[in-house]
């Protein structure tokens, strides 16, 4: 299936049932009185964050979801049966925006959340309801209020722990094949990434983490050109950043720190964000250099980009280098997790300030504010 990250839909709640007038008519009691029934809620639309689902490309061709209207209410003060609620699946990591005013109305991180995107209308009243003292026979009753309905922007970012920045042809498909059983398309010409990718790297019992590859950046990126730019948020939730070069580039004019100064500017126009997130520099291709030039092109390339993080030697191909790598990668995101620890908090707390949930409930339902 296409990869797609962005989709716009209309979401159409159900109308609230009208209220009925009716009368008790039976032997014996002339005065019956009203006994007309309330009608019935409309039903509301839900976004659920579904595991399995990795695209929004189904809402290519169903754009439009509607809720059931209430049933109007019925004699013998019977209430009108309440529209079926429309649950609309989509991935985890799909961020909710209102198109027309562009505000986030919720972002789903977790299997089995749910989000109130379009309220059902409220049931109408019968005419036992307008029943006093000084009007023992009403005759009035109201209608249902039309269920909300509105146009939503479904962003979608991928959740993983690691993820791959480099220039065309830097390796980064051919190491998430070399480390996981993920298999983007390998060949000899830039761009053969076309989407993002994600592969899950075990390295251990219970021990994995999931890393992210996409399209490779070129200069002017965060202006438009090439492909990565439209991926980049893919990034935004990852905790580290690999940064791949190529040591062994096949072109003799090309110079890999020239190349790693661009990618940075071009993190830094993108998301100051992304710019200061971690970041470790990996050399790839070391298999094309003999150990004294490994060391040369490392020394090298180390001093001209000033660099102060961790640097590693890897060959995609031949899987040199990767197992350390990756290793490192694991021990690196346990012990984030150990300094930061998760907040007791329920899902809804990525939700805006005025989103309405209960932190103290076990429910992943999540209501937007007005």
């Amino acid at each position: 299936m296409k990869f797609v990250d962005e989709a716009t839909i209309l979401v159409h709640a159900g109308k609230g049932g009208d209220g009925t007038i009716g009368f008790r008519r039976e032997k014996f009691i002339p005065m019956g009185g009203p006994n007309g029934g309330d009608g019935g809620d409309g039903g509301s639309v839900y976004l659920h964050a579904l595991e399995g689902i990795n695209t929004l490309a189904d809402f290519r061709v169903q754009r439009r979801f509607r809720a059931e209207d209430g049933a109007p209410g019925g004699n013998n003060q019977c209430t009108g049966r309440g529209g079926e609620d429309c649950v609309v699946f989509v991935p985890i990591g799909t961020l909710i925006f209102d198109a027309e005013t562009d505000e986030l109305m919720g972002d789903l991180l977790h299997d089995g959340q749910r989000l109130l995107v379009a309220k059902g209308g409220w049931h109408g009243l019968g005419n036992m309801r307008f029943k006093s003292s000084t009007n023992r026979a009403p005759r009035q009753f109201s209608r249902g209020t039309p269920g909300e309905e509105r146009e939503l922007r479904l962003e979608l970012k991928l959740l993983a722990d690691v993820g791959l920045l480099g220039m065309p042809n830097a390796g980064k498909s051919s190491f998430i094949r070399s480390v996981s059983s993920a298999r983007p398309k390998v060949a000899d010409y830039p761009f053969t990434t076309l989407h993002p990718n994600l592969g899950v790297v075990s390295v251990g019992v219970h021990r994995s983490f999931v890393i992210a590859d996409i399209p490779g950046l070129i200069e002017g990126a965060a202006e438009g050109a090439g492909l990565g730019i439209r991926f980049l948020k893919h990034l935004q939730r990852t905790h580290l950043l690999l940064h791949l070069v190529d040591i062994a580039p096949m072109n003799a004019e090309t110079d890999p720190a020239e190349e790693a100064r661009i990618l940075e500017g071009e993190l830094a126009a993108y998301s100051e964000d992304l710019a200061v997130k971690d970041r470790w520099l990996v050399l790839n291709k070391i298999d094309l250099l003999t150990p004294e030039e490994q060391a040369a092109s490392c020394q090298d390339l180390i001093a001209k980009l000033d660099w102060r993080g961790p640097v590693y030697r890897i060959s995609a191909l031949s899987g040199e280098g990767t197992t350390a790598l990756c290793q490192d990668v694991m021990r690196y995101l346990q012990e984030k997790a150990e300094r930061e620890p998760k907040p007791r908090k329920s899902p809804m707390a990525n939700l805006p300030a005025d989103a309405d949930g209960d932190s103290d409930s076990a429910a992943v339902e999540i209501t937007p504010g007005e």
